[in-house]
């Protein structure tokens, strides 16, 4: 059982960096400032498509990898 959870522990893991890694900046820096009423007017689009997907799958995979992390550290202890 333990070998088990610390395979999913670690499929999980990897799954969220992956998503993490996948998902585009939210912020531009300065640049954001002074060029970004165009980005707020067009950017909406974009959040009903692939980044809202992200989001939702970076929560899923960090809910999963805390309650597999407890469980792990609770069937180590």
């Amino acid at each position: 059982m333990v070998i088990a959870a610390k395979i999913f522990l670690a499929i999980v893991s990897i799954c969220l960096i992956i998503v993490i890694l996948l998902q585009s900046s939210k912020s531009a820096g300065l640049s954001g400032t002074v060029g970004g009423g165009a980005e707020q007017l067009f950017g909406k689009a974009k959040a009903r498509g692939i980044d809202a997907l992200l989001s939702r799958l970076t929560t899923i995979f960090a809910v999963l990898f805390i309650v597999s992390a407890l469980l792990v550290g609770y069937f180590l202890k």
